[in-house]
Parts: C-alpha cells; structure tokens; sequence
C-alpha cells in the first residue's frame, strides 16, 4: 500500500509475545507466538511490504536492516499470496526475526475473485455499494461481513496465509466498516464537516444485513428516522465484524498459529469511528495504530490512549502493543513515543512502516533495546 494514500486516510492497518503468559499457552504450547527465542521484554514490529517482483537478495538486505537496529517482527503484507509469503518468511527468520501474516480483511481492493460478485460488497445507508461507489477514496472496497459468501471469502484468505510455514499471526486489518467519521485531522483533505452520521459513510444497509437484522429485532433500520439512535443496530454490526475476528481465531488456532489484529486507537474510539469493539474479540495481540497526528493530538496521548486500551483489555489474555505513524515524527519524537507507550504497560511498539525508518529512526529503536 502506498504511503501516500496513507497520508490521506488511516490505516487501520494496517497489528505480541504469549511467552510470559504460562496459564494461556498451557493447553497448547505450540500455539506461543514466540516461535523463536525473545530478543527482549519489549518487541519492536514494523508494518511492510512484499512483491513478486524483488529479488531475494532485496528482501534480505531489508530485513537484516531491521534486526540489526533491535526490530523484532516483521508484518508483511503480500496481498493475501500465500506462495508469496512462504518465499520471503523464511528470508526474515534467517535474519531473526519473527514473521507475521498482513491481510487486508473487510477492505478488498482489487480482489479478483470477489469483483465477480457484485452483491458481496457493504452497501451505504443511501443505497449504493462499494462495488463501484466507493468512500473517501478508491481503494475503498469493502466487503460485507454478514453475507456468507463475502465472508467466508475472507476467512479462506485468513486460512490460506495460517498454513504458511514458520508464519507466528495472522494479522488482521481493516477488520471493521467503512469509516463513519474520519479522525479530525483528515477532514479538510475531503473539505468535510462530519457532526454526525452521514447516509454516504454509513454501512452496511445490504438486503443481507437488513433481513438479518429484522428477523432478531423486528424493525428495518432503512425506515429509521435516525438510525444511529438505535443502539441495537449499531450493535448488530459490532457482532458481525466480532463474529468473523472470532471464527478467523478458530481457524489460526487449528492451524498451529495465533490472532493479531491492527486496530483503531482505543476500544471506545474505534467503536465511535469505524464500528470495531476490539477489546470484546477473541484476539491473542491487538496493534492499536496510535497515530496522534491524524487526531490533531500531541505525544502525550499516545499514553494516554495507550492506557485506555490496557484497561479496556483487563483480565483478558489480550496483549496489546502500541502502533506509531512514523513519517510525521522526528528521532527524538519516536523516542518520546516509546516511552509514552513504555510508561503506560504497552508490550511492544509497532512502526508504520518499514519505508518510513530514516537512520535517524533505527539508531533510537537500536539505543532504546
């Protein structure tokens, strides 16, 4: 994925170590993310990318450039190719590092398979799909997650990428809806006042979803005058998003590897925004992308935000490990923010992404081990 489209929108990304926790890994120690000896206490992941195109020798300098300034896992997005990923995960082990499964879940822009199936996709409050209407930008393609077909799509990707030897997560992102309200930061890049849901940004309204919902509660949010005052159709769509994290952490599971997941900064936000309740999943590592720039916010509420999570996943077998935006920050800007995420009993801290390392940014990663 490209920066620049991440400068106009947040990545839910666009995200964890089991080791330290003996009563989760009892039944089944295999299923330890861990699947390598622990560099430290504290993990460092970076977000990246992978093509067909590179060569080996590429991809190796790439990663030994992580492990050598203190990075200790590796997310790598191969557009849900498996044969792909078992090319280069065995090139990121050499260089010690741990390997993780990127998907873009929900959002599938280009999916060969699913643009044959038009009525796959989430359609908005005003009627029209993202199969050829799409929101804010046009990567945006998102599939609905309670139809069975689109949904089991998914989990077959989420399958496919869990049989990858030597692959520690699958990790999820753009697990949830389109985005209901943009992060304040963002909205004069669309010249957009969002002060409450607007019918374009508000999904999914499909046949699907609407049916469903009527069976359970006996009213068509469609003929609402205000459907986001019903809380139970918002939260209709809260359990659908759970129910596809859920049976993808089956899936993982049964196949020897765990669940992560790239997120929306805290839980309470993340349900405002994008109808995403991360702390209710069944998730081994959440990645809460904290970039406080989208939100006009300072370094500080990394913490805080950081805290928030920590306490809304509390008494729950769920690490949590803080994502940073690295492009707006300087090395003494990263630094301040792993500290931020260090104070507040985050396990790890995440980097988006692998292009955005300046030397100035490895050698704070590298002094701060």
């Amino acid at each position: 994925m490209k920066l620049s489209q991440l400068l106009l929108l947040v990545f839910p990304l666009l995200l964890i170590s089991c080791a330290d926790d003996p009563e989760k890994n009892k039944e089944n120690p295999d299923l330890a993310l861990n699947t390598e000896p622990e560099k430290t206490d504290f993990k460092y992941w970076v977000w990246t990318g992978a093509n067909n195109e590179r060569a080996d020798s590429s991809y190796t300098a790439e990663y030994k450039k992580y492990s050598e300034n203190g990075i200790d896992a590796v997310l790598i997005n191969t557009n849900t190719d498996p044969e792909l990923l078992a090319r280069v995960a065995p090139l990121a082990r050499k260089e010690g590092l741990e390997v993780h499964a990127w998907i873009m879940a929900m959002n599938r822009p280009g999916d060969s398979v699913a643009l044959q199936h038009p009525d796959w996709y989430a359609v908005s409050r005003d009627g029209k799909s993202t199969f050829d209407n799409r929101p804010y930008v046009d990567y945006y393609q998102w599939l609905c997650p309670t139809r069975e077909e689109s949904r089991n799509h998914v989990l077959g990707l989420v399958e496919g990428l869990s049989k990858v030897e030597g692959v520690a997560s699958v990790h999820l992102d753009y697990i949830r809806l389109p985005d209901i309200f943009l992060p304040i930061g963002l909205l004069p890049k669309y010249d957009l006042e969002q002060e409450e849901e607007l019918p374009q940004f508000d999904f999914c309204y499909c046949d699907v979803c609407v049916s469903e919902f009527e069976k359970i509660h006996h009213k068509d949010p469609r003929e609402m005058e205000n459907p986001a005052l019903d809380i139970e159709w918002k939260q209709f769509r809260l359990n659908k998003i759970k129910e596809v994290v859920d049976d993808s952490y089956k899936i993982v599971h049964d196949n020897g590897k765990i669940l992560t997941a790239a997120v929306f900064p805290y839980p309470e936000m993340a349900d405002h925004m994008v109808r995403q309740r991360w702390d209710k999943w069944k998730i081994d590592a959440v990645l809460p992308m904290i970039y406080h720039n989208f939100y006009n916010e300072e370094l500080d509420w990394i913490g805080f935000a950081t805290r928030q999570g920590i306490s809304d996943l509390e008494n729950k077998n769920t690490e949590l490990h803080t994502g940073v935006f690295v492009p707006a920050m300087t090395g003494a800007e990263l630094k301040e923010s792993i500290k931020q995420a260090k104070e507040n009993d985050a396990k790890g801290v995440s980097f988006f992404d692998g292009g955005a390392l300046k030397p100035e940014h490895l050698q704070v990663i590298k002094n701060s081990k």
